[in-house]
């Protein structure tokens, strides 16, 4: 399983007949495995209506030309995603997110929510976060030469 994902919804909305207008954004490996897990999301959480995919596209591995991984031969919706992409179905393949550069993966992310970060709110948190890092040292420096531990 990627890091990035869990095999149960963390979240589940508290009335199920309401659909989240915002697709739930996902990165992930691009392999049948990855694919699923949206159509999974959407299935379990009975909360949003679709998936988003922002990294790793089909697009963006012909874009970055990722190389190829050896894909699971035994997975059962590799047949389906190979012909919707026109793979070869004798050979599964895969592409691992990872193999983008790390300053790119964050800059595609970034791009793709932050006409969705709430920029008033997104202060508050930060100050708050600076408030309790200048406490925390604050208490820590009561111990600073007192050679306790």
């Amino acid at each position: 399983m990627h890091p990035l994902h869990c095999s149960r919804p963390l979240l589940r909305c508290r009335d199920s007949r309401r659909a989240i207008e915002a697709p739930q954004r996902n990165v992930g490996d691009f392999d049948c495995s990855g694919a699923d897990i949206e159509r999974d999301w959407v299935a379990r959480t009975s909360c949003w209506s679709k998936v988003e995919r922002i990294v790793l596209t089909h697009e963006q591995t012909q874009a970055y030309e990722l190389p190829a991984a050896a894909g699971k031969r035994d997975d059962p919706r590799w047949p389906a995603f190979a012909r919707r992409y026109g793979f070869d179905v004798d050979q599964p393949v895969q592409w691992e997110v990872e193999a983008l550069e790390p300053a790119e993966l964050q800059r595609l992310v970034l791009e793709a929510v932050d006409s969705h970060i709430d920029r008033s709110q997104l202060a508050r948190q930060l100050a708050e976060e600076q408030l309790q890092r200048r406490q925390l040292a604050d208490f820590l420096r009561q111990f600073d030469g007192s050679g306790g531990s």
